[in-house]
């Protein structure tokens, strides 16, 4: 099967949020699914939205396999221009563990150096991330503020794009420009 990965334009918006919305219904239920439905939707509402960062993969029969989004963030009102957040990310579940978040999430990564970000953040599994070169945050002096729930600091996570960006990027990690995870 080929495999695509195109830009979020107006022809996918519709089925792009419905597909996250059905993939995280599958993974963690209905009111999970609803959040991040909304977060997207958000999202592409605010200044943070970049729509150069928000990816599709398809197949040769256009339908959608995976979605990840990166958009602009800050910490305390800094490095907006240098910080990406990378939420969400989904992936159809018959197609789960077959490299589909990998390379669009690397692909990702190439494009927003090519745009001039410096590193980017996500909350998740270690796991899933460590793989992509990313490192508990705390470490860098990025720590979770008072709107994250995470189960573990090292659910905190983040990775530079160009070598040494983070000497210079610390702060709290708060939502609270998004109503979506935070009311």
């Amino acid at each position: 099967m080929k495999r695509y990965i195109k830009n979020v334009d107006s022809r996918y918006f519709d089925k792009s949020t419905q597909f996250v919305e059905d993939v995280f219904t599958d993974s963690e239920g209905k009111e999970s699914a609803s959040v991040v439905k909304q977060l997207v939707l958000e999202i592409r509402s605010k200044r943070f939205y970049l729509p150069q960062l928000e990816l599709v993969m398809v197949d040769e029969m256009d339908d959608i396999l995976g979605y990840a989004m990166f958009s602009r963030f800050h910490l305390e009102g800094n490095y907006e221009n240098e910080l990406l957040l990378l939420s969400p990310v989904a992936v159809k579940t018959e197609f789960q563990r077959q490299h589909i978040s990998k390379e669009l999430i690397e692909f990702g990564f190439q494009r927003a150096v090519e745009m001039g970000f410096k590193a980017v953040i996500v909350e998740g599994n270690p796991k899933n991330y460590r793989a992509r070169g990313f490192w508990t945050s705390h470490k860098f002096g990025i720590v979770a503020g008072k709107t994250l729930s995470l189960p573990s600091p090292d659910c905190l996570m983040v990775k530079e794009l160009v070598e040494g960006a983070l000497s210079h990027i610390s702060g709290t990690v708060d939502y609270s420009d998004y109503e979506s995870i935070t009311s």
